[in-house]
């Protein structure tokens, strides 16, 4: 292997003939998964929830790899090597509680209602503007996360051939659509549960040489300290109100990001969501997002310390003339991996950047299918109708998703993208959830202007700061964190405005839809072991992460 510099911000990797091998094996495999499942597509919900069928270990490795993208994989990495150990706030407060919560609280609303996707679930609590606002900006949100992930695995694509980067995002696609438009959600599930593996065993070892060359952790810790100052591997210093931490103040991290932003996103996010609503029953649906908690936990290790490592391995990363935070991961992999390992590496940077892109295509044309073509546009039609919908729209969701690729590209950290996108739409989302799915006195009327409001105070606040009208925030970041926030607080006080005076929802129309009348199927009333219950084990994950997140302190 060998780096080849074609410019000062450029990354160019040479594979080996084994490394080339491996990666032609996965993808001769990913295709052949597509063909062997295209004869089951009868209906379409086998293309979109895969005939809610799959057993909760198959959702529950789907669940945590569609998650491994390219915010986890490029983004996070990034956000170790950009700010250093805060970034595990994202894993072990913003990530395991909102997961746990989905899975206990909020999945037995969305399967035993037996709602085909997020907004329609909106449409039977609250109204169809309610139904339609939110499928209009799920659709726009979910092709710009895609582009992202098909960026991310164009950047890939480009270091490997040498071709223009938009070629590379063309035949990053290509690909992408053939196995999702043979296959279904059902293709991209079971192709999510490979690529956890091979994502695994790609970033493992590369843990280990970048540990072996920083000396071992505390060695490691210490260089760091050194070169980018105590701030960077501490998790809460600086977060103090006038400190100096570029993820902000403790309150926006632990209730911006550890509450709004978190929640806003495991719990509405219909991308995660389709995986749980595609498991054979509620039992298996409860315990899908739970089962991604536990490698969840320790994904941070492969992650964001590699990342924290690149700030001294890989020379002037995140400054001029060097390359962006986003090729972290790549550059210590080009660096340390041997041939036949850096296959397997670069076969995981792959599958991961497939997965992200797959999870946000699928769930689009579900959106896309559902509650749009056929709630407002041809209703009424047989359902062979709609499946051939949604291959269309697989197609068109691809091609609109080249485009917004290049959004993505003018961010140096792609995580602040995604932190943007996240506050825009899923924040208003969320609080427009749980208010209606808490409170039946909740108005139908007030859905809508929830997710107006909450949408539309975030946007303001973005181009406020980006036109330097908010100096008093420290980074990106810590902007975003405040915007969910903001998102939040303004969503909610226009829901409970528009409540004000208004009737509710009559009570048979809630059934399925509210707190304590959740409907419950067969599974529900089965004593399961402690290791299948997912009270006991979404405690276990809880407590697991607070023990890990006192350990990271204490470095």
């Amino acid at each position: 292997m060998e780096l080849l510099a074609e410019g000062p911000t450029s990354l160019r990797i040479k594979l080996g003939g084994l490394d080339l091998v491996l990666l032609f094996l996965f993808f001769v495999w990913v295709i052949g998964i597509g063909f062997a499942l295209r004869r089951a597509m009868a209906s379409s919900l086998d293309f979109f929830l895969a005939g809610r069928s799959l057993p909760a270990w198959i959702t529950g490795l789907a669940f945590i790899s569609a998650n491994l993208g390219a915010l986890e994989i490029l983004g996070q990495s990034a956000n170790g090597a950009q700010y250093g150990a805060s970034t595990v706030h994202y894993y072990l407060i913003a990530a395991i509680p909102a997961m746990v919560f989905l899975g206990i609280v909020m999945m037995p609303f969305y399967y035993g209602s037996k709602v085909r996707s997020v907004p329609e679930y909106l449409r039977l609590r609250y109204d169809q503007k309610a139904h339609l606002i939110n499928a209009i900006t799920y659709v726009v949100g979910s092709l710009l996360v895609a582009g992202a992930n098909l960026f991310a695995l164009a950047t890939v694509i480009e270091a490997l051939l040498g071709i223009p980067l938009p070629v590379a995002i063309v035949v990053s696609a290509v690909f992408v659509l053939s196995y999702i438009l043979l296959g279904g959600v059902t293709s991209a599930i079971y192709t999510e549960v490979l690529q956890f593996f091979v994502i695994l065993a790609g970033l493992i070892p590369l843990l280990i040489v970048t540990l072996k060359d920083g000396g071992g952790l505390i060695s490691l810790w210490d260089k760091l300290r050194a070169t980018e100052g105590g701030q960077f591997v501490s998790t809460w210093a600086g977060t103090g109100y006038g400190g100096h931490n570029p993820f902000g103040d403790w309150f926006g991290i632990v209730f911006g990001l550890g509450f709004a932003l978190s929640f806003g996103y495991w719990t509405t996010n219909f991308a995660e969501v389709q995986r749980a609503m595609s498991a054979k029953d509620d039992h298996a649906a409860r315990m899908t997002p739970i089962i991604g908690a536990f490698p969840k936990l320790f994904v941070p290790l492969v992650i964001i310390l590699p990342g924290m490592a690149a700030a001294t391995l890989i020379p002037n990363l995140g400054k001029p003339g060097g390359l962006a935070y986003n090729q972290a991961i790549p550059a210590l992999m080009e660096k340390y991996l041997p041939e036949g390992v850096l296959g397997v590496a670069i076969t995981g940077l792959v599958a991961a950047f497939m997965a992200g892109m797959a999870a946000n295509v699928s769930s689009f044309n579900a959106v896309f299918t559902y509650d749009l073509w056929q709630d407002y546009i041809r209703p009424g039609r047989p359902d062979r109708y709609y499946l051939a919908v949604g291959r269309w729209a697989t197609i068109g969701g691809v091609v609109v998703g080249i485009g917004t690729a290049f959004f993505a590209k003018g961010f140096s950290n792609i995580s602040n993208y995604f932190q943007v996108l996240f506050g825009f739409l899923n924040v208003p989302l969320f609080v427009t959830f749980i208010l209606g799915m808490f409170f039946k006195r909740i108005a139908p009327r007030a859905g809508f202007w929830g997710i107006l409001v909450g949408t539309v105070s975030a946007v303001t606040m973005y181009i406020l700061y980006k036109a330097g009208a908010l100096p008093l925030f420290r980074s990106d970041i810590h902007e975003s964190i405040w915007s969910g926030l903001v998102a939040f607080v303004s969503g909610g006080l226009a829901i409970l405005i528009a409540t004000w005076g208004q009737a509710p929802k009559p009570v048979e129309q809630l059934h399925g839809l509210v707190y304590g009348m959740a409907i419950q199927d067969a599974s529900d009333a089965v004593a399961y072991p402690w290791y299948k219950n997912p009270v006991i084990m979404g405690t276990i994950a809880i407590v697991v992460g607070l023990v890990l997140y006192i350990v990271i302190a204490l470095l």
